[in-house]
């Protein structure tokens, strides 16, 4: 395998944050001041999709909230929250197709974020989707395509990418 190959190389697509409240309110509105706070985006609030009585939801019900931020500014951001977990992440925040999803249980530990009296202390979750070049091929209106096996991003992938480019630490079993 040529390890100079453009088209194996690979990308962040997205880093998506999202904090779940489970009620509307006070605590979301918090929350939505977080989140643009932390990504400096346009945030969008999450609704409820079923009725689920005993805990007192109905459709259309905003519940929470999260944004997705693209490009540069992902980079910027994942940097960011990795700095939050010291850059060590246990091997089962990754999924089987190369993705990454941890939490931060308190925002004051992001570089750069201050702490506002008035939103308190609220947690996070971030979820990080990687790509490579002709991932679109799965994506487009014209002779869609599967993406081929060998050119799917594996964890190992991942955790590669992550440990040289971000200098990340990955924990094998996670006794907590």
């Amino acid at each position: 395998m040529n390890l100079n190959n453009s088209m194996r190389e690979i990308k962040i697509e997205k880093v998506t944050l999202n904090i779940g409240t489970g009620q509307p309110g006070d605590k979301l509105d918090k929350a939505v001041i977080l989140l643009q706070t932390i990504a400096n985006q346009k945030v969008i609030k999450t609704k409820t999709m079923k009725r689920i009585p005993t805990w007192g939801l109905r459709p259309r019900l905003e519940i929470g909230c999260k944004v997705t931020v693209r490009g540069k500014k992902a980079e910027i951001l994942l940097n960011r929250l990795l700095e939050s977990v010291d850059r060590t992440l246990s091997i089962k925040k990754f999924d089987k197709l190369g993705n990454l999803s941890f939490g931060i249980p308190e925002y004051i530990d992001i570089p750069q974020v201050q702490y506002n009296p008035n939103i308190g202390i609220i947690g996070l979750e971030a979820a990080v989707t990687f790509r490579r070049n002709g991932y679109r091929i799965s994506k487009r209106r014209y002779k869609k395509s599967s993406i081929p096996t060998s050119h799917k991003i594996t964890k190992e992938d991942t955790i590669n990418y992550l440990k040289s480019k971000f200098n990340v630490k990955v924990k094998e079993d996670d006794n907590k």
